[in-house]
């Protein structure tokens, strides 16, 4: 069955289908809650407007604290690190347009507590500061 997964120049379906075939025939079966947590990091790597993992957990139906185990469960990390993360891609997609950003008024829009909140945090991702890097993009 391995081969038939990996087979050296097959095309990617076939290689799906095969590995579709051995894990039905293990008796695996989709898990919802690994669907369920894709489906909430699509959404806050989307919605801008997603900027708390209490928000998430709000979406999920499940307790903040019920996310917490299930994110580190799944994916290794928290909610909050993974909405962080995405609100510091969008605050990064912002240094890159054409007019000069106005980094305090993005910071409240992305959901940090104020301006240093951001920089402190975007300066330990990216490794310099939102306005150097908005000057170097």
């Amino acid at each position: 069955m391995a081969t038939e997964i990996l087979q050296p120049g097959a095309e990617d379906g076939a290689m799906v289908s095969a590995l579709e075939k051995h894990l039905d025939l293990c008796g695996a079966y989709p898990d919802p809650v690994a669907d369920g947590l894709n489906a909430l990091v699509r959404r806050a790597e989307t919605d801008q407007s997603v900027t708390r993992a209490d928000q998430l957990a709000s979406i999920s139906g499940v307790s903040l604290r019920t996310l917490q185990r299930q994110f580190t469960a799944y994916l290794g990390i928290g909610p909050k690190w993974v909405v962080q993360r995405f609100r510091l891609l969008d605050a990064a997609a912002a240094a890159h347009t054409s007019e000069r950003t106005d980094w305090a008024a993005l910071a409240t829009e992305l959901g940090f507590a104020d301006q240093a909140h951001l920089v402190r945090a975007f300066t330990a991702v990216v490794g310099t500061p939102p306005r150097t890097y908005e000057q170097q993009a």
